[in-house]
């Protein structure tokens, strides 16, 4: 562990490395990511600095259009002339610290243009528990308010919005999943990367067998809204909650935008019906606390 990398632990067990200050290319989209994420029984379930898309780092906030700044990483997708590589790439920063626990850590970040100046202002809290009841599994809750400036609206874009066919409304909290043997994706009622992708369900199961043989399943919950899922299990394998899928999000001058995300991690492949019951899982807990 360094410097400017902590970990989430469930119990004694660890279970995540958060990276605060990457020392990436600016090109990347700076920004703090978890990686590795792991099971309960050690199966690594995140990805970072893949060779097929450097800039995807483990499970983390971006998105691809800020205001015209492009804090994803990699090229920008500009309508009329496909992806181009431009020198609008900003970074998201940690400025400073409200709670470090083995289980909690909430701090502050800054999303900035490429001059450093700041775009939206963040509070992001991760949350690592054990889930009450169902043995072998243990949830990650990410909580964030994004804050605009007083002064001016700021608008979330995607390659999508931008004019690219095909459902590439990616950029909003993404995992960069573990190289997988065999993806499997579906909701409650559909499967399959062409049928959720683009959904809006409760809940969507994202599982197969990670690298060193072991099985698993992530399950995750918590659109807001106006959010998609978007999945990819053909090209790479990866979830994201989109925030601007098909149309442009906006953050109201001086206003916020909320996010509350739940995955829930398990050591074994699971069906419909259980995926539905670790989605549910714990809310109501949640709710008291």
């Amino acid at each position: 562990m360094t410097a400017d990398e902590v970990v989430l632990s469930v119990d004694a067990t660890p279970v995540a490395s958060y990276v605060i200050e990457p020392d990436l290319d600016p090109r990347h989209g700076p920004r703090p990511y978890l990686h590795p994420v792991r099971t309960l029984g050690g199966t690594p379930v995140t990805d970072t600095l893949p060779a097929d898309h450097v800039w995807h780092l483990g499970a983390s906030l971006a998105v691809q259009d800020v205001d015209g700044t492009n804090l994803w990483g990699g090229r920008t997708y500009v309508r009329d002339a496909g992806y181009t590589w431009r020198d609008d790439h900003g970074r998201i920063a940690h400025t400073d610290w409200l709670h470090r626990d083995a289980d909690r850590l909430a701090h502050r970040l800054q999303w900035r243009d490429r001059s450093g100046g700041v775009l939206l202002t963040e509070q992001r809290q991760l949350t690592a528990t054990r889930l009450a009841g169902v043995p072998g599994a243990w949830r990650l809750t990410v909580d964030y308010t994004l804050t605009a400036p007083a002064g001016s609206d700021v608008h979330l874009g995607s390659p999508a919005t931008n004019g690219r066919p095909g459902g590439a409304g990616y950029g909003g909290f993404f995992w960069r999943c573990a190289p997988t043997v065999d993806p499997v994706t579906f909701t409650a009622e559909a499967e399959g990367e062409e049928r959720v992708n683009g959904s809006a369900a409760p809940w969507l199961a994202f599982g197969g067998t990670g690298p060193g043989g072991g099985a698993y399943t992530l399950v995750f919950s918590g659109l807001g809204p106006g959010d998609r899922w978007f999945v990819r299990t053909a090209m790479y394998p990866g979830v994201c909650v989109a925030f601007a899928f098909d149309r442009p999000a906006v953050v109201p001058a001086g206003g916020s935008r909320v996010g509350h995300h739940r995955i829930t991690l398990v050591d074994t492949l699971v069906d419909r019906d259980t995926a539905a019951m670790l989605a549910a899982a714990g809310q109501d807990e949640e709710g008291r606390r």
